[in-house]
């Protein structure tokens, strides 16, 4: 995590002395490098691919691989990027823009009371690290622990029936008596049932929301419940730049951050083309758990689908044990009658920081045969 006070005015003197190449010194230097590869364009608008920056500048040294446009990684993004890169360091114009809209980013953060971690970061969410479209930063209000990798989403509809809040936030007051954290996308409904029914136990939970953190609460409705969240000891945290609007293709995205974020996902109440279903789809294709109400099941062909198509096999802990064989030998989606149904199935917080550990060593080592 980057305190955000500080790379602010450091690279605000030196802006003059550097034209290209990482300014890399501390912590807060590299979060400022980060940023600025994320916030480099060519006139055509085209940007470098911020999965493709999560998976390859994880250590100080592959970042600073970055600015000279070596890429440890063969694929025609890589590719792209690198020309691009190349592009860029020889257009002093362009390296300052770069660096200020950064500068810009962290300044609205910090003006919110926001901070920042990064791939390059000790508490970057362990369960991210283990998917391969893992976001390069993210701001947050409030506090990240390492206990979040003992989490699970509670996601549903936003027009939600009276059972399906009583539902969610029953399942979600289950995960917490279990000392699991809770996570949803702040909106109305199903993700209001559950993080209310959390903050009411005075326990944490995690938002994770699809526009930026400087910008006012979406919905407005939720503003309260967002400061109640931080004042608890959660955690509102957003994918984008600080001061992006909620455009409506940025929730799909934001789902799958969250299903990134977590153990798995429990579906509440969701239609077939709710972003809840979204991120159903997407923990699967994580290798994350897709838990799905009875009631659900059985009013949604594409719950009961999912369900169908899924083939039981082996421990679902073991989906984060070095030993396990295949991910593809677990059941992964799992109708749920009771919060028993889900319980026995997560894995400690340790097992997952160990995993995200051996990916990130796993990574390194392959891309530096490459």
């Amino acid at each position: 995590m980057a305190e955000l006070a500080g790379p602010i005015h450091a690279h605000a003197r030196r802006l003059s002395t550097v034209q290209t190449g990482p300014t890399s010194d501390t912590a807060a230097d590299h979060t400022l490098d980060l940023l600025t590869l994320c916030a480099i364009t060519d006139p055509e608008l085209v940007r470098v691919d911020w999965q493709l920056i999560a998976r390859t500048a994880q250590t100080p040294g592959d970042l600073a691989g970055w600015f000279e446009g070596e890429i440890r990684e063969k694929s025609p993004k890589a590719e792209r990027a690198a020309t691009l890169i190349r592009k860029w360091s020889k257009d002093r114009a362009a390296q300052t823009a770069a660096r200020d809209a950064a500068r810009k980013q962290m300044a609205a953060a910090q003006a919110v009371g926001a901070n920042v971690t990064t791939v390059l970061d000790t508490d970057y969410p362990a369960n991210l690290r283990l998917v391969p479209d893992a976001p390069p930063f993210l701001f947050y209000r409030g506090h990240l622990e390492s206990g979040d990798a003992r989490s699970i989403a509670v996601v549903g509809t936003r027009q939600a029936s009276e059972d399906g809040r009583r539902r969610a936030a029953r399942m979600a007051r289950g995960l917490c008596e279990d000392g699991i954290v809770v996570a949803s996308g702040l909106a109305l409904g199903i993700d209001t049932a559950a993080h209310t029914a959390t903050v009411d136990l005075s326990m944490r939970t995690v938002a994770v929301i699809g526009n930026g953190i400087a910008r006012p609460t979406y919905p407005k409705e939720n503003a309260a419940l967002a400061e109640r969240i931080v004042e608890q000891g959660g955690a509102v945290v957003s994918q984008f730049w600080p001061t992006d609007p909620p455009d409506r293709w940025r929730f799909p995205a934001r789902n799958v951050v969250m299903s990134g974020f977590t153990q798995g996902t429990i579906v509440v109440e969701a239609s077939s083309t709710s972003g809840a279903k979204i991120q159903a789809q997407a923990a699967y294709k994580h290798g994350k758990l897709v838990f799905l109400l009875k009631s659900l099941a059985a009013a949604q062909k594409w719950a009961r689908a999912m369900l169908d198509a899924d083939s039981p096999a082996g421990d679902p802990t073991d989906l984060f044990t070095a030993s396990t064989p295949s991910a593809s030998s677990i059941r992964r989606v799992v109708e749920v009658g009771d919060i028993s149904d889900v319980l026995g199935r997560i894995a400690s917080a340790e097992a997952v920081q160990a995993a995200a550990e051996q990916r990130l060593r796993l990574a390194q080592s392959d891309l530096g045969a490459m």
